[in-house]
């Protein structure tokens, strides 16, 4: 494929991931690893190593762009704090196991377990369709830890930052209001982005195959030009996410879930 042609689409990917990651307190993995499991097999890439190339370099561009969302949520007081930190504690420890598993298993049984387990979660969104701003969340610091721990596991096993699996359990198994779980989860997964990374750039050291300028199975060219409009687009996203009815917003992420499931099952 003709490079420019290549950076072009990254360029629009990273608008929709970064616009996309500030209204739903995802990282944007969801729509960057597809394209770029897309690309690089395109360009004659093994799959199993297009796959985790993708996960690590999407990873990477996950953390600043979430900084940045988090901090348009939190100016909107939609972050609990309380509970975003123990959570993004433990999910370091559990992305780090995650994508350390992650990097034995061939790249079509991860895309699988990516694609069902997401499909799974938008079908109970859809179950738990309501308004934002009624009831109080329920939560405390060890059960924090302990879904913070899993979301960092299933982080590294996906390539995601964990914000399209911890939104609806902050909604359907905590009461959040989604608007707060959107903000909540944008503070978590800085760090469960952050964890999940380091495992891919350890263990992809010395693998062969990989484009120049990477780390580990992180691609630094890929992932500038990705954050280059993440980042911004971001903010962007957040100011839409807080214009939005919370039952809107709602069908709006379980939406966004399926046709994410879909792109991954095709991929294959």
């Amino acid at each position: 494929m003709d490079p420019l042609l290549q950076y072009a689409c990254l360029f629009v990917t990273g608008i929709v991931a970064g616009t996309v990651s500030g209204l739903f307190g995802v990282g944007g993995g969801s729509i960057m690893t597809p394209v770029q499991i897309w690309l690089s097999t395109a360009g004659g890439m093994d799959s199993s190593l297009a796959t985790r190339l993708a996960f690590g370099t999407s990873l990477a561009v996950i953390i600043p762009t979430m900084i940045s969302g988090a901090l348009g949520h939190h100016k909107h007081g939609a972050v609990d704090w309380q509970a975003a930190v123990p959570m993004g504690i433990a999910a370091v420890f559990g992305g780090l196991a995650g994508g350390f598993f992650a990097t034995y298993l061939p790249g079509s049984l991860l895309r699988l377990f990516f694609a069902v387990f997401i499909l799974i979660m938008a079908v109970r969104m859809v179950w738990k369709i309501c308004d934002a701003g009624t009831g109080e969340p329920r939560g405390s610091t060890p059960r924090f830890l302990i879904i913070g721990f899993f979301i960092g596991i299933l982080s590294g096993l996906t390539g995601l930052g964990g914000g399209a699996l911890l939104v609806p359990i902050l909604v359907i198994l905590l009461g959040y209001p989604i608007h707060r779980a959107v903000g909540t989860s944008s503070a978590c997964i800085i760090l469960s982005a952050a964890g999940a990374v380091t495992a891919y750039i350890i263990t992809g050291i010395g693998m062969a195959g990989l484009p120049p300028y990477s780390i580990g199975y992180v691609d630094l060219v890929t992932a500038a030009i990705l954050a280059i409009t993440t980042i911004p687009l971001a903010r962007v996203g957040v100011r839409f996410a807080h214009t939005c009815s919370g039952r809107n917003l709602q069908i709006g992420f379980a939406g966004l879930l399926v046709l994410i499931s879909l792109s991954m099952l095709m991929l294959g």
